[in-house]
């Protein structure tokens, strides 16, 4: 059975599952149902975070315009426009082992592109989620629901992984921020062209 995680909730990922290597991470949602006269097309992404809590570069950046980190420690398995369909929406691929040493935390997120031309918000989105699933055994070891606290945000971190004493651990985070990717690549230390 997965652990079902709250907001601000920190479990153990590696401790309790030693042979754990790799990992799917599954993002999905649904849309409300009312037009704004544009599809909804939300994207996941990853930020590989240092110990300074930013990205050390560009390539630290996992999203639907850089799939694969050098390292091929963490994937992103290509952007679903529509999110239609059951299942997760969007998923990215993380080899616990071959993280670098360099990145303490990895940071998933998910944003509206184009929001503002689009006029959309997570207001409009219900039933989005983040798992992790054993991608050997497609075991899901956690999952945690988002609920449907947001209104006018445009960018959501759901969460992230991170190294503690040698372990991997994760924490519902479920925090939403104004101005799409490009703020939450400045939170991150991501210069947007």
């Amino acid at each position: 059975m997965p652990i079902n995680l709250s907001k601000g909730q920190k479990v153990d990922l590696t401790k309790g599952n030693p042979g754990l290597k790799n990992i799917m991470v599954g993002l999905g949602w649904d849309v409300n149902a009312f037009d704004t006269g544009a599809d909804f097309d939300l994207d996941a992404a990853a930020f590989m975070l240092g110990s300074n809590g930013k990205c050390p570069t560009d390539k630290e950046f996992i999203f639907y315009g850089n799939l694969e980190h050098p390292s091929a420690s963490v994937k992103h398995m290509g952007d679903n426009r529509t999110g239609e369909g059951e299942g997760d929406d969007e998923e990215l691929e993380v080899v616990l082992a071959d993280v670098p040493s360099n990145v303490e935390r990895i940071a998933f997120t998910v944003t509206i592109y184009e929001a503002e031309a689009r006029r959309q918000n997570f207001g409009q989105v219900s039933n989005a989620y983040i798992r992790i699933v054993d991608k050997d055994t497609n075991q899901e070891l956690i999952r945690y629901d988002l609920g449907e606290d947001f209104s006018i945000e445009t960018a959501i971190v759901v969460g992230e992984l991170y190294k503690h004493n040698g372990e991997w651990k994760f924490n519902a985070i479920g925090s939403g921020f104004q101005g799409g990717l490009a703020a939450l690549c400045g939170h991150y230390g991501i210069e947007v062209a």
